[in-house]
């Protein structure tokens, strides 16, 4: 759906990647209309029956059966960060069964609003991946240096399910293509808010909400938020 000049299909895999592992991507409605996002190529990448993406902002078991069931399986994980997390290195090892992973689609705080106003994803287990690798996706503003795009969450994840590094690169690849046309193309590489903060470099106006502004404190004084 780009112009042939831009075209993203002779990055793609030719066949779509073999995984046992299937992603559920739940998406906030605002992400569909953004004209660079990262969850199309991820898809593209993979079996349609191995990412299915659902689009909304509550979820409950009268209308979505479906996810209730996956929710409730044993096998199935949740991407989400926190103190209640286990790092996904050390769910993986020994693991032989079929996994299912839940990742969320959206901004933090749609991430976040997304996540506790839906008591079912709060019944898999809720996994994180650890802050290994910098987040390839250089034309949009990340919070921090160790923020990754929902594709590239999916990539690490699916890398260390099926425990297969070269899944990653290849997910990666679309990615870093449409990057590389976008640079060419006049868009700027845009370093994290982290980045910019604590190099002194951020020039919009400092939020006058408290929660907000001790979140930019907590940043530069890197301390984990």
């Amino acid at each position: 759906s780009r112009p042939q000049k831009v075209c993203l299909c002779p990055f793609l895999p030719v066949h779509p990647l073999k995984v046992s592992t299937c992603l559920y991507i739940i998406q906030h409605p605002a992400e569909e209309s953004r004209v660079l996002r990262t969850v199309p190529l991820l898809a593209a990448c993979l079996p349609p029956d191995k990412c299915k993406i659902l689009v909304g902002r509550r979820f409950n078991e009268d209308r979505y059966p479906e996810l209730a069931t996956v929710c409730r399986n044993p096998n199935t994980l949740i991407l989400y960060p926190g103190a209640e997390a286990t790092n996904l290195e050390e769910v993986a090892v020994g693991s032989s069964s079929p996994s299912v992973m839940i990742i969320i689609d959206g901004t933090w705080s749609q991430a976040k609003d997304i996540f506790y106003k839906n008591s079912l994803f709060r019944l898999p287990k809720q996994v994180q991946l650890k802050p290994s690798i910098s987040s390839q996706y250089v034309i949009r503003t990340q919070p921090t240096n160790t923020c990754l795009s929902t594709l590239e969450c999916a990539a690490v994840a699916l890398s260390i399910l099926e425990k297969n590094k070269s899944i990653q690169e290849t997910i990666l690849h679309p990615l870093q293509a449409l990057c590389s046309f976008q640079l060419q193309h006049g868009a700027q590489i845009h370093h994290s808010k982290e980045h910019l903060l604590k190099n002194g470099l951020y020039d919009k106006p400092m939020p006058k909400n408290k929660r907000k502004l001790r979140r930019m404190e907590l940043l530069v004084n890197n301390i984990k938020i």
